[in-house]
């Protein structure tokens, strides 16, 4: 029981160590090594690489946490990121739990979504609110989405890693 117990706090532990690092990079690095004028968008796809490798329950929790990281770094409205994530993660993680196989080709295409819909939403308040033409955010947000979704292949490996430990753990939970 005890080892039990110590996976899952180290696992816990693993997780958070990885949104911390990452939220450590989009917002206190990132903005002042601006590459291309964009700051990439990193905890969506964190937040994404979860849900796919490990499902439904873990997809919403690290949305939770990466959304409102996110709503930290960007100062934007509050809730914006907290709530997109977090919905994001459930239903990804439905998605590979029930429908959709888990892997590489899933999780580019879940960040390709992701990240669009986030530079979308990220946008939304400049056009409805500052009067700035659509085209320029859409060019924006479309040139962000691309830069992030670079990113999304060397995180692959840690959300990959992370899943690999979780799979573990729950076989090692199970009677045969």
């Amino acid at each position: 029981m005890f080892t039990k117990r110590r996976d899952w706090i180290f696992l816990i532990a693993l997780h958070a160590l990885l949104l911390l690092t990452v939220y450590v990079f989009q917002g206190m690095i990132f903005p002042y090594m601006r590459i291309v004028g964009f700051i990439p968008l990193l905890l969506p796809i964190v937040s994404t690489g979860i849900a796919v490798n490990e499902g439904c329950h873990a997809g919403g929790i690290s949305g939770l946490f990466a959304g409102i990281l996110c709503d930290v770094s960007f100062n934007e409205p509050v809730g914006v990121f907290t709530v997109l994530l977090t919905l994001t993660g459930l239903f990804i993680g439905a998605l590979v739990d029930t429908i959709v196989m888990r892997g590489f080709f899933t999780y580019m295409v879940a960040c390709l979504v992701v990240l669009t819909i986030s530079g979308i939403v990220q946008f939304f308040p400049y056009f409805m609110f500052e009067d700035i033409p659509y085209r320029a955010l859409v060019s924006v947000a479309f040139r962000q989405t691309v830069f992030s979704f670079f990113f999304a292949i060397p995180l692959w490996f840690f959300v990959r890693a992370l899943g690999r430990h979780m799979q573990n753990i729950l076989s090692r939970e199970r009677p045969l």
